[in-house]
């Protein structure tokens, strides 16, 4: 019987292990649309979250050769494209996108892990200052509490980078009701106002502050997902996040949550393979009363 329950056990194992194989190197496409009165013409929208330096074939020419396929507008980088560990490289996330700048305009909103990486210079060196200087090279200049407009699709685009506080684990760390306006500033109301905030557990908090729709990656999806459960872990270690993937709406305000396409430090993804998302962005007729 012992035999027989240590075969049972070494079978469970190893089905888990193949499945997180197979989940850790692919990804699949999730397509969602928003409408709103306030945009003015259709626009699409690739979003990209928390890459942490993976390939999907040779330089990502699979991740490459799908985008292309979708044939997106632009670009919505959610952050954490490089992993910020001592020692890691980052040519991989910076080599992706060059390729990408050359075809699309990118908006790219900072996570934690550029942040971070800025923030210790004395543990990580030169990476912050040397991806960043790559960015900037091929034309991407990274929206740190900063806004860009889309005037033809009266689209206003913010990215915020969260101070660290807001990523301590195992509880979520208050914020102040005036912090994003200190930050951000206001709103603009009369535009379609989307914000590239990588953390989503904040989404009341962004709902509030008056974006339209939030971006959001950093929880990768819950690492593992159960039927009807959802995710199982946040990068917080708490246990079935609220935000683990998918689309939440919060008064006039949606989020896109988007599950990521790589992984750090735990390689773990079972049931939950990387998303390259798709939003359609499409103008709403005004409600008649």
């Amino acid at each position: 019987m012992l035999f027989i329950i240590l075969g049972i056990c070494a079978a469970i194992i190893c089905f888990f292990l193949l499945v997180m194989c197979y989940d850790c190197n692919r990804f699949v496409n999730v397509e969602y649309e928003v409408q709103s009165e306030k945009l003015t013409k259709e626009y699409n929208f690739v979003l990209l979250s928390d890459l942490h330096n993976k390939s999907f074939g040779k330089d990502n020419e699979k991740l490459l050769r799908e985008i292309k396929n979708l044939a997106p507008d632009a670009i919505l980088v959610a952050g954490d494209m490089m992993t910020a560990q001592k020692g890691e490289k980052f040519q991989i996330a910076l080599c992706f996108m060059e390729q990408l700048a050359k075809e699309y305009p990118i908006y790219y909103g900072m996570g934690n892990h550029e942040y971070r990486a800025g923030l210790y210079p004395e543990q990580y060196g030169n990476m912050y200052e040397e991806y960043m200087n790559g960015l900037h090279t091929c034309g991407i200049d990274p929206l740190i509490n900063e806004t860009v407009n889309l005037p033809s699709a009266n689209i206003s685009v913010c990215g915020l980078q969260m101070d660290r506080c807001f990523y301590k684990r195992f509880r979520k760390y208050p914020m102040k009701e005036e912090y994003l306006r200190e930050v951000l500033g206001n709103p603009q109301q009369d535009k379609f106002q989307i914000l590239i905030a990588h953390n989503p557990e904040y989404f009341e908090e962004y709902a509030k502050w008056g974006a339209d729709l939030v971006v959001s990656g950093h929880v990768h999806g819950g690492l593992m997902r159960l039927p009807y459960l959802g995710g199982v872990v946040s990068p917080k270690l708490t246990l079935f996040p609220k935000y683990d993937g998918g689309r939440f709406k919060e008064g006039n305000s949606e989020m896109i949550l988007s599950r990521g396409l790589g992984t750090h430090t735990l390689p773990i993804r079972i049931f939950n393979p990387g998303e390259l998302i798709m939003i359609r962005l499409r103008p709403a007729a005004p409600n008649k009363q």
